[in-house]
């Protein structure tokens, strides 16, 4: 067993936990919306078609916003299609998964799905096959009380009272080849710009997000986001980040070590954006928003997009089965986004349903949790207050793609209304169990109010829609607390959260 110590201490904050943190993603991708969360022939569905069962965990879940409705999806995305009488809405190719889009679900739909869990919207607009006019007027639709035409026709669909959506991506992923639209930094900045400049002549208060590079690994990562800033600074409010995570050629070390990944890749985008501040002379601050980011193994058959003539309906993509692993991961990459909280001000778990999610359906049957919901799911649920700094002193590990990083990494809360205080731990190790020694001694008295840990002997075990509650997230009674020290056993390949109090 190896040790790590580590001290916490309430003067050390790195800035508030932000709910924008635990967010989420819909995109009209495979059965994320059709028999995922709408679908109007279950035996759960209300009113709208909306799965009251997929609705229950995703308030289980916790997430806070949910960015709709792209994605690659939302380059080729005519937005006047998805509202209206359904029965008048045209079917339309979707050029970025090879389906055809029905347009049975849009934008008046999303709203009230929205209104309906308690989740604030995250509108992406059409920058691809689009501009600024289109902009202006789904902005127009979505957010005037009335008078105009679009305003009027929003109205006449049957929401009396504006959206006063807060929150909007100018575009997606416009570095990517594969983007329908797909442009160089200096035509991306040009548009975003101007498009972020007329929105704000309708509304001055929104909050822009820029595209940035749709991975760390783009050959323009870097410089992309620095022409781009250099161009829309004064304009935007964030820029974003998107990676994905996945398990190479059975590097499983590698792959547990991917919070180290994404640890260098805000750091270097910070870098960017306050290297873009400096020269132009801001004064604001450009943070990020990191609104794709998940586990995805996009080389697996269940990734692959139909071909040629065939044009379906919501086929099954991206359907990837999740085992205790990748729930580590998650829990991992969680612990990195609350570290950064100061630069962070946003993220989006891509996707939420059946689309590399977390809640699953079965079409016309049941629900089922997979591994990665635990951690996401507790997280939320209680990470409040402030992020504190933990200063770890952990042992090192070897990977190949990575080189030498933490075994173990972690992040503690503190709501200082209520006294409670929360660690998140994960022991990256394939091998070694850990001891874990934490300071404390800066709050006070404490006491232990929970500590669960999240593991199995195997950690390829996957849930299934026949079983998935055989691993859950079980009591660590290895946890102890004495004189303003805790001590923890944190098993191989694991992720823990302890709950601490104020006696």
């Amino acid at each position: 067993m190896t040790t790590a110590r580590a001290t916490v201490d309430p003067a050390f904050i790195v800035g508030p936990v932000r709910r924008r943190t635990f967010g989420s993603f819909i995109e009209h991708l495979g059965r994320c919306v059709y028999t995922g969360i709408y679908d109007p022939t279950h035996p759960s569905a209300d009113q709208d078609g909306f799965r009251a069962d997929v609705m229950e965990l995703v308030k289980e879940l916790g997430v806070s916003t949910v960015r709709y409705p792209g994605g690659n999806f939302v380059s080729g995305f005519r937005w006047e299609d998805s509202i209206g009488p359904k029965e008048d809405r045209p079917r339309r190719l979707d050029l970025a998964w090879h389906s055809t889009e029905p347009n049975e679900f849009g934008l008046d739909e999303f709203m009230r799905w929205c209104k309906k869990a308690d989740v604030e919207p995250m509108m992406a607009i059409n920058l691809g096959t689009r501009g600024v006019a289109e902009a202006i007027d789904i902005l127009d639709y979505c957010n005037i009380p009335g008078g105009t035409s679009w305003s009027d026709e929003r109205r006449k669909n049957g929401a009396e009272d504006p959206y006063r959506i807060k929150m909007w991506c100018l575009g997606n992923e416009m570095d990517g080849p594969w983007q329908t639209g797909h442009k160089t930094a200096e035509e991306y900045a040009r548009i975003a710009t101007e498009t972020a400049r007329a929105m704000r002549q309708v509304n001055p208060d929104l909050e822009l997000v820029a595209c940035g590079s749709s991975t760390s690994d783009m050959t323009t990562f870097g410089s992309w986001e620095y022409t781009v800033l250099s161009e829309a600074y004064e304009q935007v409010d964030y820029i974003s980040a998107h990676e994905y995570y996945y398990e190479d050629n059975d590097d499983l070390a590698s792959f547990l070590a991917s919070g180290h990944k994404m640890s260098n890749f805000i750091e270097s985008v910070v870098a960017t954006a306050d290297a873009a501040r400096a020269a132009g002379k801001h004064k604001k601050r450009i943070n990020i928003s990191f609104d794709e980011w998940n586990v995805w193994y996009q080389k697996a058959t269940p990734s692959q997009p139909p071909t040629g003539d065939d044009w379906p309906i919501a086929p099954a993509l991206l359907e990837d089965h999740y085992n205790v692993a990748d729930a580590v991961v998650v829990g991992d990459l969680l612990i990195t986004l609350l570290r950064h909280t100061d630069r962070v001000h946003s993220a989006s778990l891509a996707q939420l349903v059946n689309v590399i999610a977390p809640i699953m359906t079965v079409p016309g049957g049941k629900t089922w949790k997979q591994t990665t919901f635990h951690p996401f799911a507790l997280t939320a649920k209680h990470a409040q207050g402030e992020v504190l700094q933990v200063a770890l002193k952990s042992p090192k590990i070897h990977t190949e793609r990575h080189g030498e990083v933490d075994a173990l990494t972690a992040v503690a809360t503190h709501n200082e209304s209520t006294g409670e205080v929360v660690v998140f731990a994960v022991n990256r190790s394939i091998d070694d169990s850990a001891s874990l020694e934490l300071n404390l001694s800066g709050f006070g008295d404490l006491e232990i109010v929970e500590a669960l840990t999240y593991f199995n002997d195997d950690p390829y075990w996957k849930a299934s829609p026949e079983d998935d509650t055989s691993v859950v997230p079980a009591v660590n009674e290895s946890v102890a607390l004495s004189n303003g020290q805790l001590d923890a056993h944190l098993p191989a390949v694991s992720w823990s959260v302890i709950r601490l109090a104020k006696i």
